[in-house]
């Protein structure tokens, strides 16, 4: 019988793999482009250049996609903790026998190759999670529990961090988003929104602003909640309104102490009359926030590296930032994508492509790249064959026949989503630039090669699901 009569009997996903197939032609089309020499345009050819290594990398990807497709699911599901374990011998080897390269012990490095453990400790992981919370006595409502699962995740990024690669270890935190599938307590997903709202909101505005806000939004509306007359909260919206504008930078330290007492006042006597115990939350809350904007602006001001402080303010203060140091890989890559219109300028057409404008462009910046020599439509592109991607394999996750299948579906589809929004985000100067590759399209082998193989499991796992 023939491979394909094989594959499909056993109900092969050829909408998934088209979609993957598709994103891996286009990104090596794009890193051809970036590294294209008009003096050696079969320069593909050739296994001593970047474009040649990146053609047997893609080669050797879809040899181990077929290798992986051909081996039953169980045997990951059996062999799940053996992979983590090796992922992190492999971690603290690279540590020991790891080469440098600009600045970071990340790759074993042998005859013009490099391959990088960290990209195999994320199937790793992804596999020994899954397993864990798979099994009938790990839930996420047990603090033991959710000890050794946070612990089979920053186990990795602990040794990654130590390399120091922290793009790839914040790559790892995609795994909580499994965490909620399977049962985690939401209220931590909400402390988590208010520490990054507050985090951020504090480096934009001052801690001052940020307790201000905090104050008058649970203040209005505990004044609703006690009065519950709608004329007399519009009144409190406008005077506060008023206030803010008119008050002098003097008395602000008064201000909010004033807010904090009616704060609690408010949440005393809306408890005597209601004995809601739920109300104390609100206080509580606002309490916290303010708290943490002061110690965030402490710690970015006096704790953090001058040059830590220049990639987060990049990100939300560029006007701080020299357009020709810190802000310039950002600038360009804007520029690159703004400058492709609706439809770019064409296959190897890309002028600050070609002229080397964009840093980095083969891996980080990559998307600006397709930006400008594809135009509005070629981003567009991208950006449905990443959610079309992501959504099958969600899809796939939810049909899965045991929770080990959804759980796995779950971390991959974490582990794409996070790179495709980080990498898209830092090419527009959405998020901070900490060096995270766009999968499946950014130069990088080993990337290439282990989610081929991850995607590869999948699609075996799924292919089961008929088979009795």
């Amino acid at each position: 019988m023939s491979l394909r009569k094989a594959i499909d009997r056993k109900g092969f996903d050829w909408i998934t793999f088209a979609i993957y197939v598709s994103l891996v032609i286009i990104g090596t089309a794009s890193l051809y482009s970036v590294l294209y020499d008009k003096d050696d345009p079969y320069s593909f050819l050739s296994p001593n250049t970047e474009i040649g290594r990146y053609i047997i990398f893609t080669l050797l990807s879809f040899s181990a996609f077929l290798i992986a497709y051909l081996i039953e699911w169980k045997f990951w599901y059996t062999f799940s903790y053996p992979v983590y374990l090796l992922g992190i011998l492999m971690l603290i080897g690279v540590l020991i026998f790891g080469s440098d390269i600009k600045g970071s012990r990340s790759w074993f490095y042998f005859s013009g190759f490099s391959f990088q453990p960290s990209e195999f400790a994320k199937f790793g992981t992804a596999l020994a999670i899954s397993s864990y919370l798979a099994h009938y006595k790990n839930n996420l409502k047990n603090l033991k529990n959710i000890a050794i699962a946070f612990a089979i995740i920053l186990l990795p990024m602990f040794f990654i961090l130590l390399q120091p690669d922290a793009g790839s270890a914040l790559t790892f935190l995609s795994l909580l988003i499994l965490f909620y599938r399977a049962g985690f307590n939401p209220i931590f997903y909400i402390i988590s929104g208010i520490l990054i709202a507050t985090f951020i909101t504090t480096l934009v505005f001052s801690p001052f602003m940020v307790s201000l806000g905090a104050l008058i939004l649970s203040f209005g509306l505990l004044v609703s909640f006690y009065f519950k007359n709608k004329y007399l909260y519009i009144l409190y919206i406008v005077l506060t309104a008023l206030a803010i504008y008119f008050f002098s930078p003097h008395l602000r330290i008064y201000i909010i102490a004033i807010l904090i007492i009616a704060l609690i006042i408010i949440t005393i006597l809306h408890w005597l009359k209601n004995r809601e115990n739920t109300i104390y939350l609100i206080p509580f809350t606002v309490i916290f926030i303010i708290i943490l904007s002061f110690i965030t602006n402490y710690s970015f001001n006096n704790i953090l590296k001058p040059h830590q402080q220049e990639r987060i303010n990049v990100w939300l203060n560029p006007e701080k930032c020299d357009p020709r140091g810190s802000l310039y890989n950002v600038l360009q890559s804007k520029t690159a994508i703004g400058s492709g219109g609706l439809s770019g300028k064409g296959f190897l057409k890309g002028a600050m492509t070609h002229l080397n404008f964009v840093p980095e462009q083969t891996t980080d910046f990559i998307f600006s790249s397709i930006g400008e020599e594809q135009g509005f439509i070629g981003v567009l592109t991208i950006i449905v064959l990443f959610f079309l991607l992501i959504t099958r394999i969600l899809i796939i996750a939810e049909r899965g026949k045991t929770k080990f299948i959804t759980y796995y579906g779950y971390a991959l589809a974490g582990y794409i989503f996070i790179h495709f929004f980080m990498n898209v985000g830092m090419n527009m100067g959405l998020v901070p630039v900490v060096g995270i590759p766009l999968p499946f399209i950014s130069k990088g082998g080993t990337s290439l090669l282990i989610f081929s193989i991850m995607m590869a499991v999948l699609l075996k796992m799924d292919a089961e699901r008929n088979v009795r």
